[in-house]
């Protein structure tokens, strides 16, 4: 099939073709696969029968990266416009968004309503940059994506600002709600005549909510959490991909791009129950305990699933070899994934003042044992050394003079914690949008943000002075206009720093990750420990850490423009697959900015890797002699650009 371009995007094309060789002359059908938190280490011919046989048949990818913060949202803005973060402006799952602040300022983002909401603060487009599918739809392809809510939307900002796109199909966990993106009457149709609801189904799996098979219950401090992967949910979209959607794209005989997010392991890694113990004395209570963490048999059966997810699409495309012989397939995770450390910090426990005291939650109740940190822990640590209050952005005040709670650290029997983790910091919080804070906290897990509303130099350096001398700290990262602190190293040395239209945080802290068990040195990035800051328990999941077990993806690809059983050594990131695809299907993507490489070494005719090696950067001494070491690879670019920089861990030591 031809193509028509115009005359200011030709010299753009030949210059491509000059660079990649010749593309293909049919438009390809593209199909993207997210397995939510899959880590590179999962991969075996036992439980991932469609991924092992994928990779081999097609690249394998072996040195693959998530993008840092190692979350959902972050990478799923890379993965839909192949920007990176400091460009997307989605630098975590939880940021300060003092714009439309309609619930509370300190907003987690994976949400379809509040993406909607953001897009209309932000001229339409939060992002700044297009995604893939919106450029492919403008050039005639169908396209859709379905699964997990949030990072299924953000790879189609512009669907999801309509109540009615006739052209887009977005389906994930809000289908069917107030909050959903409406269907076309022709998937409600085609709905209808599969005999498959137009509602998503919950994680419950039809349980109670405190049933050990709901993959929706995370547990609380005294209880397991869920013993199932999230299998009804998932079948339900799986099967609205291949009985629904994929035949409605075959019969329309036009080039199609399908994103399709898989909620597991992620969802069921991060709820397990497999790390606990039974109370002696005390029936139906555990004790949440850091083995065998997110390499249990839960969790095993949550990458198994998404590995059925793959193979059901798999299997689609071989009963329609004509669209499979044109279809290239890629898959890849968002990031790795760590078992969750509240007290050990790897040479012994945290000596926090947050870890020293009993917790209760919003309802009275005890929460947090004493030696254990609490959800919410920087932003106490914060408050403490700096002698201030702590305000819990996600619970409501008093009123107009009061609009958030007063966190209590007060009471010598047992303290209080943010709600979610979050925090302000300062005196009085007067500004619903917290900006008059001296100090906020978005908690995220494995790293927090935090931003400094005045902009004051003498209270950045204050607040790093505090966090290095923190046990369980892990790398500490400053906005480069704070000029050179001792012991940080810049923002713009992770690639943070670019055209973000979203407030940039101050100060990124990664936690401590650490390897039990490690041999002769060598770590075990499946047996990874994480401090993270988050309402889960010892032993469940977490990411959003800078170390190599959370940097560690999975990747593969196969299809007519990708070389068969071919072992890729160069760095590959997320970032890098959006630029890859759109050269595939034909289509001009922006150049500027923080932007991924066309992997042409992946490619049919494409060259060999370059050889590239390690390097590091260390930054001057801080608090008692230790300093952020960030270690990386840096990829020669085949654009006149400098190098893309792979994160691959930071490290906070003497």
């Amino acid at each position: 099939m031809g193509r028509s371009f115009c005359c200011a995007g030709l010299c753009a094309v030949l210059l491509a073709l000059t660079m990649h060789g010749a593309p293909p002359r049919r438009p390809r059908n593209i199909i993207i696969f997210v397995a939510d938190g899959l880590r590179h280490g999962s991969i075996n011919p036992q439980d991932t029968k469609a991924l092992w046989a994928l990779r081999r048949r097609g690249v394998d990818f072996q040195n693959s990266y998530s993008l840092f913060p190692t979350f959902t949202m972050a990478n799923a803005s890379a993965i839909a416009t192949g920007h990176a973060l400091g460009d997307t402006g989605t630098f975590s799952n939880t940021i300060w968004d003092p714009v439309s602040p309609a619930e509370s300022p300190v907003r987690f983002i994976e949400s379809d309503h509040i993406l909607a909401e953001l897009n209309a603060h932000y001229q339409g487009n939060y992002l700044g940059e297009p995604s893939l599918l919106a450029l492919a739809r403008a050039r005639g392809y169908n396209t859709a994506a379905v699964g997990k809510s949030g990072p299924v939307a953000l790879q189609d900002l512009e669907a999801l600002g309509r109540k009615n796109s006739p052209k887009a199909i977005i389906v994930d966990d809000e289908t069917g709600t107030r909050y959903g993106v409406p269907l076309t009457e022709e998937v409600l149709k085609s709905l209808r005549k599969e005999h498959l609801p137009p509602e998503a189904p919950t994680r419950s799996n039809g349980y109670r909510d405190t049933s050990l098979y709901n993959n929706g219950n995370r547990g609380d401090v005294d209880h397991s959490g869920t013993l199932s992967a999230n299998l009804v949910q998932q079948q339900w979209m799986i099967d609205v991909t291949t009985r629904v959607i994929l035949p409605l794209f075959a019969a329309e005989e036009k080039p199609f791009i399908l994103l399709y997010w898989s909620r597991d392991p992620d969802a069921t890694q991060h709820y397990q129950g497999d790390s606990q113990e039974p109370v002696p004395g005390d029936p139906g209570k555990v004790r949440h305990v850091l083995q065998p963490g997110i390499n249990g048999e839960t969790s095993r059966a949550s990458v198994q699933n998404a590995d059925r997810n793959l193979q059901q699409i798999l299997d689609w495309l071989t009963a329609h070899p004509d669209i499979q012989s044109n279809t290239d397939i890629f898959v890849t995770s968002d990031h790795g994934f760590a078992a969750i450390s509240r007290r050990e910090i790897g040479d012994g426990t945290t000596q926090a003042e947050s870890a020293q005291h009993l917790y209760v939650d919003a309802k009275n109740q005890p929460d947090t044992e004493k030696g254990t940190l609490p959800n919410g822990f920087l932003a106490i640590d914060l408050a403490r050394a700096l002698h201030t209050n702590l305000w819990d952005p996600d619970r409501p005040g008093t009123g107009e003079s009061q609009p958030f709670r007063q966190v209590d650290l007060s009471k010598p029997e047992h303290w209080e914690h943010p709600a979610s983790g979050n925090g302000f910091l300062g005196e009085k919080i007067l500004k619903k949008d917290g900006s008059d804070a001296l100090a906020i906290v978005a908690a995220n897990g494995g790293s927090d943000l935090i931003y400094v509303p005045s902009q004051e130099a003498s209270t950045v350096r204050h607040l790093v002075d505090q966090i290095a001398a923190l046990d369980y700290v892990g790398g500490i990262f400053v906005d480069d206009r704070f000029d050179d602190i001792p012991g940080t190293l810049p923002l713009s040395e992770i690639n943070l720093i670019g055209s973000a239209r979203l407030p940039r945080p101050a100060i990124v802290v990664a936690f401590k990750v650490f390897y039990p068990g490690e041999n002769a040195g060598q770590p075990d990035w499946q047996k990874a420990a994480l401090i993270s800051d988050t309402t889960l328990q010892e032993g469940q999941g977490m990411h959003g850490g800078f170390g190599r077990d959370n940097t560690f993806n999975f990747m593969t690809a196969a299809g007519p423009d990708f070389k068969q059983g071919f072992a890729d050594s160069a760095p590959v990131s997320n970032a890098d697959i959006a630029p890859t695809l759109a050269y595939l299907m034909g289509i001009e993507f922006p150049v500027s900015g923080l932007r991924g490489r066309v992997i042409d070494e992946a490619l049919r005719s494409g060259p060999r890797p370059a050889v590239v090696s390690k390097k590091s950067r260390s930054s001057r001494p801080g608090h008692d002699e230790r300093r952020t070491v960030l270690v990386y690879e840096e990829y020669p670019s085949t654009r006149g650009q400098k190098p893309e920089r792979y994160l691959y861990s930071a490290e906070f030591r003497q």
